[in-house]
C-alpha cells in the first residue's frame, strides 16, 4: 500500500466510523428505521442543494442552451459507453452471464465501430444496456443496505452503497487518466451531462407540494430495491426468487406510498 493513499484510506474509515456511532445514537420514538441519520441527512441535502444552485445546475443549463443536442447526445453516449464496462464485471460478480455478455458487447460494439463510444452502435443493434454497480453485487449476495445517508457531492446513498463506492471508483475508466487536468474535465463534464438530464425533473420535483428531502429518500431506496431485487428475478407476492436472500424491509417503500412512484435523485453530483 502505497503511503499517499494512507491518509485517504484512513478520513474513509474515520467517515464510516462516525456514521455508524450516529447510527447508533440517532434513536428515538419518532426516528425513521430506514433513516436513523435524518438530521444529519437534511443537513447534507440542503448543502447539496445549495452547491447545486450555484454551481452545477447554472452550469448544466448553460451546457443544455448552448451545446448543440447531437454533441451532447455524443457526450451522453462515451459516458455511458464508460460505464457498461464496469456494468459487465459487476454482472459476472453476480453470475448474470447473459446481461455480462450483452454489456460487453455493447462496450466492444460501441468502442471499435462508434468512435470510442460517441456513437451507440450497440442499440441500434438490440445488444441491452444492463446497469450495475458494486453496491448491488453486494446487495445480489445478501449484504442489507444499512441505513440511508446522503453523502456531500454524491447525494443518496446507503451505508453498503457508501463502502462501494470506492470500489466502483477503482472500476471507473475515468479514473486511469494520467494527467490530473484532463482527468479533472471528464470528471466536470459527466457530471455537467448528468445534471443536464435531470433538469426537467428537477424543476418537476421543486414545484410539487411535498418535503423533497422525504421524496427522494424514498424514492432512492424504492428504486435500489427494485435494482437489487426485483432485477434477480423475484416473483410477485414470493418476495424470494428462491436463490437469494430476500432484501431487508428497511428498503421497501414506506406504508402508504404508491408502489409505481417513479425513481428520482438528488439533483446533486452524481458519482
Amino acid at each position: 500500500m502505497s503511503h499517499q493513499h494512507l491518509p485517504r484510506r484512513l478520513l474513509a474509515a474515520l467517515l464510516t466510523a462516525a456514521m455508524l456511532s450516529l447510527a447508533g445514537c440517532a434513536t428515538g420514538p419518532n426516528a425513521n428505521p430506514r433513516d436513523p441519520l435524518e438530521p444529519f441527512n437534511r443537513g447534507m441535502s440542503e448543502f447539496n442543494e445549495n452547491l447545486d444552485a450555484v454551481i452545477l445546475k447554472p452550469s448544466a443549463t448553460f451546457y443544455r442552451e448552448k451545446v448543440p443536442a447531437l454533441v451532447r447526445t455524443g457526450v451522453s453516449n462515451f459516458f455511458g459507453n464508460l460505464g457498461d464496462a464496469w456494468s459487465a464485471v459487476n454482472s459476472a460478480l453476480q453470475f448474470k452471464l447473459q446481461n455480462a455478455g450483452e454489456n460487453w458487447l455493447r462496450f466492444s460494439f460501441n468502442t471499435v465501430f462508434g468512435l470510442g463510444g460517441i456513437l451507440d452502435i450497440a442499440s441500434e443493434l438490440n445488444i441491452e444496456r444492463h446497469r450495475e454497480d458494486f453496491g448491488q453485487t453486494l446487495g445480489r449476495w445478501g449484504v442489507p443496505a444499512g441505513p440511508y445517508i446522503v453523502l456531500p457531492f454524491f447525494g443518496p446513498s446507503t451505508l453498503r452503497d457508501t463502502l462501494a463506492l470506492p470500489i466502483d471508483r477503482r472500476g471507473d475508466p475515468v479514473r486511469d487518466v494520467s494527467h490530473a487536468a484532463p482527468r479533472n474535465s471528464l470528471y466536470a463534464l459527466r457530471a455537467v451531462d448528468v445534471r443536464s438530464n435531470l433538469l426537467r425533473a428537477g424543476d418537476v420535483l421543486e414545484g410539487a407540494a411535498l418535503d423533497k428531502y422525504t421524496f427522494t429518500r424514498d424514492a432512492y431506496l424504492q428504486r435500489r430495491r427494485a435494482e437489487i431485487v426485483e432485477r434477480r428475478g423475484e416473483q410477485a407476492g414470493d418476495g424470494n426468487d428462491g436463490n437469494i436472500p430476500k432484501e431487508p424491509d428497511a428498503e421497501a417503500a414506506p406504508a402508504g406510498r404508491p408502489s409505481g412512484s417513479p425513481p428520482t435523485r438528488t439533483p446533486a453530483p452524481a458519482r
